[in-house]
């Protein structure tokens, strides 16, 4: 029996290990956190007393039945948590599991990476009390830890409202949910929403009660600065009739949906193309999951939809690898699976106009914007190489003159932005910008250990 290997235990990864043991396979289940669950349903660290029902809220219902299946399957798999996987070279994956490297050779990869914040940088992004709304999320559900006492909630995101609920259900003061997409675009969108009406509702609900708990939450937003000196100190923006307004908070929690975590996928040969309507490079697969010989991908590490789309896709892409086993499929489960999937994912395509990326705000950011703060390059760094006579006009060669993307992060907090400046100068859209290629280590990884798996 073929070796088969599933890297992420979220939805998605869950959601395949379930069909591949209910046709006899024990597949390895590699999970980088300590607890499976993802990001969305993430259990608190052990020992802490947090009510996660109140917490997840409408949610609660499947947070807790997920936890509740994957205890069931656990003993069916072998599951490696707390295990990095920060290389894929032919058929061997590179992991790191607490400190100590090795590698792992499979027959069939399942990728299930999830997804991680899209950041759109601006004047004083970097300083200390600025977090991801992920990060934000993170801190709250594995910690029970508010990012401030007096928060704002900055970007263009459905989850805005939503992680401003939950800071404000654990006792947080909410300043401002500002977002920068104008109202009426989001009216417009609103048709594509209706094909998953429950979920629009839960989204209107958590924006109606932000209004009724008396949130400023603000439309069409063009953010101005986070100001402060040693830290956080207040939010200024100018908001959708052009008058500026300051916020004072000692937080502020920045997101712009999500984005795919791709690199894993590229270094599994995955093909790319462009998406214009996420803005982003996504891996090419087919109808099931399939992206190669023996590579499936499955839930938001391939194309965002939400947890329920994860996890069906999860699912799919095992019935795909088994089908490319030999062993024959309940049609009408695919069906339905395919179905689900690809609802799900054209609401989320809906969101994503609903709540844009905002390309002409990165376009017009001052040349003394941070641009990636792991190496230190400024807006106007970046702008200054492409003008120069034969200057890099591709992400990939101003990356290689400027060194942004080539810190820690690898391009993934930095890389969308980058994009966008690159597609500015060239007067094309992302995709004329090129695509940030994935490169290993996905993650930082001692010297020691990169070396000891070499």
């Amino acid at each position: 029996m073929a070796d088969t290997v599933i890297i992420g235990a979220g939805p998605a990864g869950i959601g395949a290990a379930e069909v591949l043991c209910a046709s006899g396979l024990r597949p390895i289940l590699i999970d980088e956190g300590a607890r499976a669950g993802g990001q969305g349903y993430r259990r608190p660290a052990a020992g802490l007393a947090l009510d996660m029902g109140r917490l997840m809220g409408a949610q609660a219902g499947k947070y807790a039945a997920l936890h509740r299946r994957f205890e069931a399957l656990q003993r069916r798999i072998d599951y490696r948590s707390r295990t990095l996987v920060w290389a894929i070279e032919g058929r061997q994956l590179h992991l790191l599991h607490d400190g100590r490297a090795g590698t792992l050779a499979f027959d069939k990869l399942l990728i299930a990476s999830g997804a991680m914040d899209r950041v759109a940088p601006l004047p004083g992004w970097t300083l200390p009390g600025v977090f991801t709304l992920g990060g934000a999320q993170l801190a709250l559900k594995d910690q029970g830890c508010l990012i401030g006492s007096r928060v704002a909630f900055l970007g263009s995101s459905p989850l805005l409202a939503l992680a401003a609920g939950q800071y404000r259900e654990m006792g947080a003061d909410i300043a401002v949910i500002a977002d920068t997409t104008p109202f009426p675009a989001k009216v417009a969108a609103l048709p594509g929403l209706l094909r998953v009406p429950r979920t629009l509702v839960r989204g209107l609900g958590y924006m109606g009660a932000s209004l009724l708990a008396g949130t400023p939450m603000l439309h069409g937003v063009t953010p101005v600065a986070v100001q402060g000196g040693s830290r956080v100190e207040a939010l200024l923006l100018r908001d959708a009739r052009g008058r500026e307004r300051r916020f004072a908070c000692d937080a502020v929690a920045l997101g712009y949906g999500l984005k795919p975590e791709t690199q894993l996928a590229d270094l599994a040969g995955a093909a790319f193309s462009y998406d214009p309507d996420f803005r982003l490079f996504l891996p090419e697969i087919d109808g099931m999951g399939r992206a190669g010989p023996d590579l499936y991908l499955a839930g938001d590490g391939v194309r965002i939809g939400g947890a329920d789309a994860a996890e069906a896709s999860g699912a799919l892409a095992a019935h795909a690898l088994l089908a490319d086993l030999g062993q024959p499929q309940d049609s009408e489960a695919v069906r339905r699976l395919t179905g689900q999937v690809e609802r799900l994912r054209a609401f989320q395509r809906g969101l994503a106009r609903a709540f844009a990326w905002p390309k002409a705000q990165i376009a017009a950011l001052p040349d003394t914007v941070m641009l990636c703060r792991c190496e230190n390059v400024t807006v106007g760094e970046v702008r200054a190489a492409m003008n120069k006579a034969l200057g890099p006009l591709e992400v990939n060669r101003v990356k290689a003159m400027t060194r942004c993307g080539m810190g820690r992060c690898q391009g993934r907090v930095c890389g969308p932005a980058l994009q966008e400046i690159v597609a500015s100068r060239v007067g094309g859209d992302g995709a004329a910008a090129g695509r940030l290629r994935g490169q290993a280590p996905v993650k930082p990884v001692a010297l020691a250990a990169a070396g000891t798996a070499a």
